[in-house]
């Protein structure tokens, strides 16, 4: 349940980091590219140093974020991107799924009365993501609350994937060798998208390799593939207290209510394909 959970909500909240009204937005205060992500993910906790920045989101290339963090502070403040970001999503959607938004109305504020439901029952400690994010004010537009509901229960979830991985000894370099490996994501897409070189790579590989876990060319061994199994079971098992919470008929509920806004995001193309 708490995959299933996860899979249809993403694409509702997993607009903000492809829309352009996103970039725009912080463009407008002045931070630019790769940084608006850096800084308005990050401003729930705060002007937080780059160091943290690194921790919670885990797999990126350090040198990235340093050149984002703390110059994006020095730019514009956490409120002021906050702003943004939640100004950037209310556009974003009506942009991807406004008829759906205007037409069904009350299935929206059902899906949000759910989502909050469930995003309430989840816990802080060792959630550092999450944390930062509960402590924000809920929005009163129902489409907006919806978002920032499912927005926590994302960063719940991802909490707690951290920690799996951590558990397993692997970085964030060896994560996303181990994603490329599952076949969900090209090497090629994770490297850009997480600014790591040929050389990083191909040297994170070396040492899975030498532990058994992937072959050569980086495709997973038997024990890699066990390993990764472990993880993911681990990080459905780590994510499921609010669907417990919400109980069976909440979550197939809330799923079929947030299905149709996530396929008009996914078919609109926000993030750069179609389906």
């Amino acid at each position: 349940m708490a995959r299933k959970m996860w899979r249809t909500l993403e694409p509702y909240h997993g607009l903000i980091y492809f829309a352009p009204e996103a970039t725009a937005a912080y463009e407008a205060l002045g931070v630019h590219g790769f940084d608006g992500y850096f800084a308005s993910r990050a401003a729930p906790m705060g002007a937080v140093p780059a160091e943290v920045v690194i921790a919670t989101f885990f797999n990126f290339n350090p040198e990235i974020v340093h050149q984002a963090i703390p110059t994006a502070w020095e730019t514009a403040t956490p409120a002021q991107l906050l702003d943004a970001r939640l100004d950037a999503a209310d556009a974003a959607l009506r942009r991807a799924a406004g008829d759906l938004l205007d037409h069904d109305s009350d299935a929206v504020g059902r899906a949000a009365e759910l989502a909050r439901r469930a995003a309430e029952a989840c816990t802080m400690a060792g959630r550092p993501l999450y944390a930062g994010h509960a402590g924000l004010p809920w929005p009163d537009a129902p489409h907006l609350a919806l978002w920032h509901a499912i927005t926590l229960l994302r960063e719940f979830r991802g909490d707690g994937h951290i920690a799996c991985l951590v558990d397993a000894g692997l970085d964030g370099l060896d994560a996303l060798i181990f994603h490329a490996a599952s076949g969900e994501v090209p090497r090629a897409a994770l490297q850009t998208s997480r600014h790591w070189d040929d050389p990083a790579w191909d040297a994170s590989v070396a040492e899975l390799q030498a532990r058994g876990m992937v072959d050569g060319d980086g495709s997973f061994t038997a024990a890699g593939a066990a390993l990764r199994q472990h993880i993911e079971d681990r990080t459905d098992a780590l994510a499921l207290a609010p669907w417990t919470a919400l109980g069976m008929e909440g979550c197939d509920a809330l799923r079929s209510l947030v299905r149709p806004l996530s396929k008009a995001i996914v078919e609109g193309g926000t993030f750069g394909f179609q389906q």
